[in-house]
């Protein structure tokens, strides 16, 4: 399993001011765990971004303040500014190497399906990642799905067709759940169907038109005899 450092500085700026944190290119982010007080830290924005890309959020990473000891983390939410796209928050979750934990992992597909290749087949990814509860020690940045059992059309990868590591624990999505399969490509009426665009036929919107409105004029004749 890959190992992932951090370094960060500990910080009492918080609140709107947090932008001077920001300013000198830094992410203000809080550590918390179970029975343990929350901390707050600032993380170099460059060396999270590189982490981030390949510790994801499944993964254990060594967050070292200084000033203080390394402490295990994993990383649990990251909010993200919605017009530049940056990062302005982390939450970190510090764990326990004795305490099991519930983690999401990322599926990653693998190989070459033949009902792709040989039959023109789409895949169709129906799940992106598994939520597990395992130790911190067992988690893993990804579990692989092998698609080059997809034979056919009828064929399919569940939850329980999986090789899930040693130690990890599946609680959703359920067994029987379909992981994968391969979608038969449209025939060319399908297809022809789906580029013909309907006209519409003025004539009979016409008609229906003058009908409404000749039943409105009708019904406000009929209030002024009443």
């Amino acid at each position: 399993m890959a190992e992932f450092t951090l370094n960060a500085e500990s910080r009492k700026i918080e609140g709107k001011k947090v932008r001077q944190v920001r300013a000198k290119g830094l992410i203000p982010a809080i550590v918390y765990g179970h029975g343990i007080a929350p901390r707050m830290v600032a993380v170099p924005v460059i060396p999270f971004q590189k982490l981030y890309r390949a510790a994801g959020e499944s993964s254990l990473v060594d967050l070292a303040v200084a000033g203080g000891s390394t402490v295990k983390v994993l990383i649990q939410d990251v909010q993200v500014h919605p017009l530049r796209g940056d990062f302005i928050h982390i939450d970190f979750l510090e764990v326990r190497m004795d305490e099991k934990l519930e983690a999401d992992i990322m599926l990653s597909f693998v190989g070459e399906s033949p009902a792709v290749k040989g039959l023109g087949g789409t895949l169709v990814k129906n799940a992106a990642h598994l939520k597990v509860r395992c130790l911190p020690a067992a988690l893993v940045h990804e579990i692989a799905v092998d698609i080059s059992g997809l034979k056919l059309f009828t064929d399919k990868i569940q939850v329980r067709d999986l090789v899930i590591p040693a130690g990890i624990e599946v609680l959703a999505p359920p067994p029987d759940e379909t992981v994968a399969f391969i979608e038969e490509p449209r025939s060319e009426d399908e297809m022809k169907a789906l580029e013909t665009k309907p006209e519409a036929k003025i004539e009979e919107v016409k008609v229906a038109t003058d009908e409404k409105k000749a039943e409105r004029e009708k019904e406000k004749a009929e209030k002024k005899t009443e």
